[in-house]
């Protein structure tokens, strides 16, 4: 009987663990501010106009104007310019490339965070500055490194040639220099969360017989599912957004390889506005989206920390 008590504190160990780390970020997210009134009336009213004009100035008017410009000419215009064949190519190769690129992260990330949080490994340091690089490395830069290791002069070039393997300015390319920038979200979003749970409750799981998969699906997941939730809504804002390293490795070959980023400029160089705007809104419409459904994934996240704390275990 031994064994099963000191399993069962090991599980009781791990719950209070975790309802602890909860209950910290129920305080954090729930609890209330200070009182505005504890400030002077000038800092509050000086803070308060400052941070409503460069919000207005940076994103209210630039997406208002999104919008104006779009529908300038009339919503008959407007829809000409979305259903025009290279601009509903661009929508599409868009739709493609973001969610290739997104699971392929989600993946790489959920696998980096486990490595990085639970183990201690030679070059585990190394592996972390690497996850980092698309921050300090420039997109053009990424693109431009594709372009040497899979272009026609490239080091693999020749040997994909002549196996009729198309990379670059082909939808391959574009899928990886967008999985390159944005491959840091997920696994950045998972590492503190996964270090600051612990693998208490996963331990105590495999000694009561649960196997590999049982312990990610009904102990590791539902631990980190806030955290993997808004990685991936970060990933797939920056990488419906991507210009540079797409730039590079696109060809910018009309109907084939533009997304709306690249498809946006050229309309817009060429002095179709419309169009350029049309297609503006429509990768606006999904930023809107994004956060519409992040602002919905934090009401939630508040709602159960929140549960989580009143049920907090009296030590």
């Amino acid at each position: 009987m031994k064994p099963e008590r000191d399993t069962s504190e090991a599980v009781t160990a791990a719950r209070a663990r975790v309802a602890g780390v909860a209950a910290a970020e129920w305080q954090r997210t729930v609890a209330p501010p200070r009182r505005a009134a504890e400030d002077p009336p000038l800092v509050r009213w000086t803070l308060t106009f400052l941070a409503v004009g460069i919000i207005t100035v940076l994103i209210i008017i630039p997406v208002v104007n999104v919008f104006y410009q779009a529908l300038a000419d009339g919503l008959g215009a407007y829809w000409a310019a979305l259903t025009d064949p290279p601009n509903l190519s661009a929508i599409q190769t868009t739709l493609i490339v973001v969610p290739i690129a997104v699971a392929a992260n989600t993946v790489f990330g959920l696998a980096a965070a486990w490595a990085i949080a639970r183990f201690d490994f030679p070059g585990r340091t190394l592996l972390i500055t690497l996850i980092d690089l698309p921050f300090a490395v420039s997109p053009v830069v990424a693109g431009l490194i594709f372009m040497l290791l899979f272009g026609l002069q490239g080091y693999l070039g020749p040997w994909l040639r002549a196996h009729d393997i198309e990379i670059v300015f082909a939808l391959p390319g574009l899928v990886l220099a967008t999985a390159f920038v944005t491959f840091p979200f997920v696994a950045r979003e998972l590492i503190p969360v996964m270090e600051a749970i612990g693998a208490d409750e996963e331990l105590a799981a495999i000694s009561l017989g649960a196997n590999g998969w049982q312990m990610f699906w009904r102990i590791t997941l539902p631990s980190i599912k806030w955290g993997l939730l808004y990685g991936i809504i970060l990933c797939n804002a920056r990488a419906m957004g991507e210009y540079g390293a797409v730039y590079v490795v696109s060809g910018r070959i009309i109907g084939e390889t533009q997304t709306i980023p690249l498809r946006v400029n050229q309309l817009y160089e060429n002095n179709q506005n419309t169009a350029s705007f049309a297609l503006a809104s429509v990768l606006t419409l999904l930023a809107l989206l994004t956060l519409f459904v992040k602002v919905i994934l934090e009401r939630k996240k508040t709602a159960e920390l929140a549960a989580a704390a009143r049920k907090k275990p009296k030590e």
